[in-house]
């Protein structure tokens, strides 16, 4: 079952990379102000969007295969018809602890297939939120 608890999503809060797949270059953009909200928030983003070059002053990677450093969290800004996808390029990584889909976005079977690789699982929540109610 997904994370549902308050004390569960304050412990996930407390990971410190977060890779956003779907992150957005435009200001307005929930893909990208919520991201933004996170760096400025001391997480360290990174940015993943194959139409890009730059996002925040950071390099964006073409897909989650591509980034070098250790991801602790995929956060994911995609169609939740995209999210199967994603989760399986996510599970391909030994240093994802956990798949978050932002508000609006769910795939029950990717989630279920995550967690019995044993990841953990948010979804339809979104990360700005959260960390406003439980962290900040």
């Amino acid at each position: 079952m997904p994370v549902e608890s308050a004390a569960e999503i304050a412990d996930i809060l407390e990971y410190e990379t977060v890779a956003v797949v779907g992150c957005s270059s435009t200001p307005g953009k929930a893909a990208h102000d919520v991201p933004k909200y996170l760096l400025d928030h001391g997480y360290d983003v990174i940015p993943v969007n194959p139409y890009a070059d730059e996002i925040f002053g950071r390099e964006a990677n073409d897909s989650l295969a591509d980034v070098e450093a250790a991801i602790d969290v995929v956060c994911i800004f995609r169609p939740s018809e995209e999210v199967s996808g994603i989760v399986d390029e996510a599970l391909e990584r030994d240093d994802v602890a956990v798949i978050w889909t932002q508000q609006g976005i769910r795939d029950d079977e990717a989630a279920a297939r995550a967690e019995t690789e044993g990841r953990t699982v948010v979804q339809d929540r979104c990360m700005k939120v959260q960390h406003r109610r439980l962290v900040a």
